[in-house]
């Protein structure tokens, strides 16, 4: 990843490596919406909004305005960000109980972008953060995500916070990518304890699926929050 920020207002270059894939050919869309986020600071969430899918290995040119970023690849405009309200909260679980789901982890029979970053079965380039969210209710899924060092910024989290969510639905058999999400982040995590996730389906309109995630720490206090709107597609014209 290379990053070359802004001092405040003004232009920045980031090239997204080919380990924070989400399909095979595209950034993952949590972990590219957090470091987008990441240009607004001291907002209590930010809204991300992915308007085509992230290139890898690709210098892509990050605009910082007064109340908004934008990622863009040429003249194409890939996301764009602006604060918004901080998402409600999904009821928390027990460590035990998300590690039991985890047994249960569809992605491990059937996976539509298995070279994920996030949830990934077998990311292609370094460790992933390897979730595996599994069903706990119908539209409701729980794992533990114990951070690794250096899987502790912004974007971590957002990516986190990013693929619980969409497996609430049949995202193997009817595949589907980020589109929007909201995050809220209350602290920064913390390399080697133990987090748990916790998704929620909201709702189906048409080709798009709402949910909403939360991130807990061992003492039950809310580490982060997020919600998602998701597209289906056809998992080919991901490559």
């Amino acid at each position: 990843m290379i990053d070359r920020r802004t001092d405040q207002y003004g232009t920045a270059t980031l090239v997204i490596d080919e380990t924070h894939r989400g399909p095979w050919r595209s950034g993952n869309g949590g972990w590219t919406a957090g470091r987008l986020a990441a240009y607004l600071p001291g907002t209590a969430a930010v809204t991300v909004t992915l308007r085509s899918p992230p290139p890898l290995a690709t210098p892509l040119e990050v605009r910082v305005e007064p109340g908004n970023a934008s990622l863009h690849h040429g003249d194409e405009l890939v996301a764009e960000a602006a604060p918004d309200e901080v998402p409600a909260a999904v009821p928390a679980v027990t460590a035990a109980a998300a590690r039991a789901a985890e047994a249960d982890y569809p992605g491990l029979v059937d996976h539509p972008f298995p070279s994920c970053f996030v949830c990934g079965t077998r990311p292609p380039v370094g460790e992933g953060l390897r979730l595996r969210p599994g069903p706990i209710a119908s539209g409701r899924t729980a794992c533990t995500w114990t951070p690794a060092p250096g899987h502790v910024e912004l974007a971590h989290q957002w990516a986190a916070l990013d693929c619980p969510g969409g497996w609430t639905d049949d995202i193997a058999g009817r595949p589907m990518v980020l589109g929007r999400m909201t995050a809220a982040s209350v602290r920064a995590p913390v390399a080697g304890e133990e987090l748990v996730v916790v998704g929620l389906r909201l709702e189906r309109v048409g080709r798009k699926v709402m949910t909403a995630t939360s991130l807990y720490d061992a003492s039950g206090q809310v580490v982060g929050t997020a919600a998602h709107t998701w597209i289906r597609v056809d998992p080919r014209s991901f490559g």
